[in-house]
C-alpha cells in the first residue's frame, strides 16, 4: 500500500466512525471483507484443539472494543504478536435526563468524557452519533447505532463585547458552559417539541434497520456530540493530517490494515479498547477481562497460556506529543519527538509506559527492517506523566510490551494535527511485526 491510499483510507475510516461504537462496526465490516469470521463469545470456540491454518477470527463485546487474529502456527511454542490501540476519545457525551429549556432555547445537557480540551469545542458544527437501546413492537430490547451526520448543534462563544478578559482570564464552566444549543423552540407546545427522547424515537424509525420491526420506546442511550468537519490533508506541501479523534483511531486503523495484508507466518492478533480515556477500568476497558479471557480460550488451559504469553509481544500503540515550535520548553530539549520523523518509543522510568531495553530494541530493529526512522519521548522530569493501556495490558497479562505512538499537536481537541508520514511509518513497522 503507498502513502496516499493510506492516508486515504484513514481519513475515510475516522469519517465513518464518531464513536466507539461506530469504529468497532468499520472495523468488523473491513474484517469482513479480508475473510475474518465473527466469533461469539455466548459460543464454544474449541480453536484450540485445532491445528492452526491462517484462518481469521474477529470478536467484539458491547459493539465497542474488538479482538482480531489469525492463527498460523502453534500458539504455546511461538506466542502471539500483538498490537493494541483504543476506540474511544475525549468528548462530550448527552446525560440521561438532558433537556435544558433556556430562554426558549433547547439545549441538551452534557457531561464531559476523559481529559477534554475544551475551548476547541466552541462554535463548531456539532452532530450527535452513538447506540440507542430500544422496545420494538414484539417487546424486545434492540440496540441501534445511529448518526445524525448533519451539524445539529453549536456552542457559541460569548461574544467579546460581553467579556472583556476573554483573551487573558477565559476560564470554562463545565456545568454552564457546554450545553450545546440545538434549537429555538415554538411559541406553543414548548415541553412537547423539547422531548429528545421523542426526537430519537423519530430517528430510530427512519432507520433502515429498524424498518421491519418499528421502535415504540427508546429505554437508554450512550451518544456524543462531534464535529461534522472532515479530515483533511493540509500544509504547503501536504504534510499533516488534521482530524478528530486521531488519538487514538489513527492507531486503530494503523493495526487493521496491517493485520489484514498479512501474509506471514506469524500469530498476528488486534486488541482495540475502549475507555482508555477514563482509565480502561471496565469490562470492555483494558483493565477488565476481555483480552484475558480471549487468549486464556485460544490456548485452553492456564499452562498453555503462560507459556504462550511467554512467548508473546504486545506493540502498545497511542499517539505522543510532538515538540510544539510555540512551546518547545514543554518538552525535554533531548527528547522532542518531530512530526513526520518516525514513530516514537515512549519511556517513562515510574512505568507509566510499559518499555524496557529489551522491547524498545526489538522496536528499533523493526523500524530498521521496514527502513523507518524512530525516535524517543521522555516527559519533563518536573512534569506530570500520561500513561496508556501498555501498562495496564502489560500488569494484567505479563506480556512483553513497548509503547509507542506517532507525534501530535493538540492532542484531545477536537481537532489534532499529525504527520501523514509518520502514521504510514507505523503501519509499515506493524506489518514488519506480523512478518
Amino acid at each position: 500500500m503507498q502513502n496516499e491510499d493510506f492516508v486515504n483510507g484513514l481519513m475515510a475510516f475516522i469519517a465513518s466512525s464518531p464513536t466507539p461504537f461506530h469504529a468497532v462496526r468499520t472495523m468488523a465490516d473491513i474484517l469482513e471483507l479480508h475473510g475474518y469470521k465473527q466469533l461469539q463469545e455466548t459460543d464454544e470456540w474449541q480453536l484450540h484443539d485445532r491445528e492452526p491454518s491462517g484462518e481469521r477470527f474477529y470478536v467484539t463485546r458491547n459493539d465497542s472494543s474488538i479482538i482480531a487474529f489469525q492463527l498460523n502456527q502453534s500458539l504455546v511454542e511461538n506466542g502471539l504478536c500483538m498490537v493494541g490501540a483504543h476506540t474511544d476519545s475525549p468528548c462530550l457525551k448527552v446525560k440521561p435526563n438532558p433537556e435544558i429549556i433556556n430562554n426558549q432555547y433547547l439545549q441538551l445537557g452534557v457531561e464531559v468524557y476523559g481529559g477534554v480540551l475544551l475551548n476547541p469545542w466552541f462554535d463548531r458544527d456539532l452532530s450527535l452519533a452513538g447506540r440507542v437501546s430500544y422496545l420494538n413492537e414484539s417487546g424486545s430490547i434492540e440496540h441501534q447505532l445511529i448518526d445524525f451526520k448533519k451539524a445539529i448543534a453549536s456552542i457559541p462563544s460569548l461574544a467579546i463585547h460581553l467579556d472583556r478578559e476573554a483573551n487573558d482570564k477565559h476560564t470554562v464552566d463545565k456545568q454552564k458552559h457546554l450545553p450545546p444549543i440545538l434549537m429555538k423552540l415554538p411559541d406553543s407546545d414548548i415541553e412537547q417539541s423539547a422531548d429528545f427522547k421523542a426526537l430519537l424515537l423519530k430517528i430510530l424509525n427512519a432507520n433502515e434497520d429498524t424498518a421491519q420491526c418499528k421502535a415504540t420506546r427508546v429505554l437508554d442511550y450512550e451518544l456524543s456530540f462531534y464535529d461534522v468537519q472532515p479530515p483533511s490533508v493540509i500544509g504547503l506541501h501536504d504534510d499533516f493530517i488534521a482530524s478528530a479523534r486521531l488519538d487514538n483511531l489513527l492507531s486503530c486503523y494503523t493495526g487493521l490494515m496491517a493485520l489484514i495484508e498479512n501474509e506471514g507466518k506469524q500469530n498476528a492478533l488486534l486488541v482495540c479498547n475502549d475507555h482508555e480515556e477514563v482509565g480502561s477500568m471496565s469490562a470492555v476497558g483494558a483493565q477488565g477481562p476481555f483480552l484475558k479471557s480471549v487468549l486464556e480460550r485460544l490456548s485452553g488451559s492456564d499452562e498453555s497460556t503462560t507459556r504462550m504469553l511467554a512467548n508473546s509481544v504486545l506493540i502498545s500503540a497511542d499517539n505522543a506529543h510532538g515538540v510544539h515550535p510555540n512551546f518547545a520548553d514543554k518538552h525535554d530539549a533531548n527528547h522532542g519527538p518531530l512530526i513526520n520523523s518516525g514513530p516514537v518509543i515512549k519511556v517513562n522510568a515510574n512505568q507509566r509506559y510499559a518499555s524496557n531495553s529489551e522491547t524498545g530494541a526489538l522496536f528499533k530493529h523493526l523500524c530498521d527492517l521496514a527502513d523507518v526512522p524512530v525516535q524517543s519521548f521522555v516527559v519533563r522530569s518536573d512534569m506530570a506523566c500520561g500513561s496508556t493501556i501498555g501498562p495496564i495490558t502489560a500488569s494484567e497479562l505479563g506480556v512483553k510490551t513497548v509503547d509507542v505512538g506517532v507525534p501530535t499537536f493538540a492532542m484531545h481537541s477536537i481537532r489534532e494535527l499529525a504527520g501523514r508520514w509518520d502514521a504510514f511509518y507505523l503501519y509499515r513497522v506493524l506489518k514488519q511485526l506480523f512478518m
